[in-house]
């Protein structure tokens, strides 16, 4: 029996749990090109960002009371005729890995991006990551192209892969 994770919004008591999650990737994996973890000052502005009437959410999963997981929809370019497209992320707890987290985090973003005049989300996905790629694809993500080397962290470049997926709000474009 699959385990049915809750989802909910954020709260600034969930930060601390969120940077411990990403603190992770940032010391030990190339899944994200920052070198140092977040100041807590950089934490609060990040967060300010999102807003659960808008399409920028940041959704924690929990489990026994804990947060497990989190995901976020966020602008994807500062002008103004990008914003009915977000970019997503998720990142699970180290060791809560391919035990649903995910999928239960996307279920609910993208539920909750339903109806919202959004037309594409679109995410990045350092490689290899072939259980990222898995969970984008199982949501309708289709790879548009790889930025070849475009990071470095470590001893060596890293690839990128971009991935969009249609939604189904957003304008219609003149003469379509």
């Amino acid at each position: 029996m699959t385990e049915t994770l809750p989802v909910r919004s954020a709260r600034s008591s969930d930060l601390d749990a969120i940077d411990d999650i990403y603190r992770y990737y940032v010391e030990e994996t190339p899944v994200t090109f920052d070198f140092t973890p977040r100041a807590r000052e950089e934490t609060l502005e990040w967060f300010a960002q999102f807003d659960e009437r808008g399409p920028w959410r940041l959704l924690v999963a929990m489990r026994a009371e804990a947060v497990v997981g989190f995901a976020h929809s966020k602008r994807h370019r500062p002008k103004a005729g990008y914003d009915t497209s977000v970019e997503t992320t998720v990142y699970v707890k180290h060791g809560a890995e391919r035990q649903g987290v995910g999928t239960a985090l996307y279920q609910a973003l993208f539920e909750e991006l339903e109806g919202l005049d959004l037309h594409r989300a679109f995410a990045g996905i350092t490689l290899p990551n072939p259980g990222s790629i898995a969970l984008h694809e199982r949501f309708g993500f289709r790879h548009l192209g790889t930025f070849d080397e475009i990071g470095h962290k470590g001893d060596r470049y890293w690839s990128v892969a971009w991935y969009q997926k249609a939604l189904p709000g957003g304008r219609t474009a003149k003469g379509s």
